[in-house]
């Protein structure tokens, strides 16, 4: 997959679709792994053009939807769908909008950072969830099994990683991750920021991992 600045947004889905047979399942199972978190405000990292936002507020329709995306023509096209969607051009290396978020999602995007890029946002991410929030990733890995490489990826822009590698950086960064879905080399973690004693949570339900 490219570098998501350049792509059109008008044929973006199409073009993800051709190179990502999974990719509709995969985010159904991102909105899927938001269940049980009580949602008023949820982040988008890597937005593109809201499919993600879109997925997840069917199931949290009362959420304030904060979505982030380096590209403004992806963000014009999101709010086309989501006219109450706040928006915010920036890079996942760039500091995140202000918290505190029940909800923090993101697909297809946390790979084109490299290894460290991966665990510095994911100390970011736990800093602006409130405790008891979760973080949805889903993303492309690289598989246990070279045969399950199936989803193009281009050495110039995307940097997957290993799952093991990903859930350790979680766990790393306070969070406690949960394997939610995982086809092939398409994955999604769910991970919690733990509650701290004495300030309770929102969170209908709580993953281990």
């Amino acid at each position: 997959m490219a570098d998501q600045f350049h792509f059109d947004p008008a044929t973006y889905r199409d073009m993800v679709i051709a190179e990502v047979p999974s990719y509709a399942t995969l985010q159904d199972e991102v909105a899927r792994a938001t269940a049980g978190v009580d949602v008023t405000r949820l982040l988008d990292l890597g937005a593109g053009t809201g499919e993600t936002t879109r997925r997840v507020l069917s199931r949290h329709p009362h959420a304030e939807a904060v979505a982030l995306d380096e590209s403004p023509a992806m963000l014009r096209h999101a709010m086309a769908g989501l006219p109450a969607l706040q928006t915010r051009v920036g890079r996942l290396q760039d500091p995140l909008p202000a918290g505190p978020f029940d909800l923090v999602v993101s697909a297809l995007a946390v790979h084109h950072l490299e290894g460290p890029g991966k665990a510095d946002l994911f100390v970011r991410i736990a800093a602006v969830l409130r405790p008891g929030g979760r973080l949805v990733l889903g993303d492309v890995i690289v598989p246990a099994d070279p045969r399950d490489a199936v989803t193009p990826v281009h050495a110039e822009h995307d940097r997957p990683s290993r799952l093991e590698e990903q859930v350790g950086w979680l766990r790393d960064a306070g969070l406690r991750p949960t394997v939610a879905w995982q086809h092939r080399d398409l994955v999604v973690i769910a991970a919690d920021s733990i509650p701290q004693p004495g300030t309770g949570s929102r969170s209908a339900s709580s993953k281990g991992g």
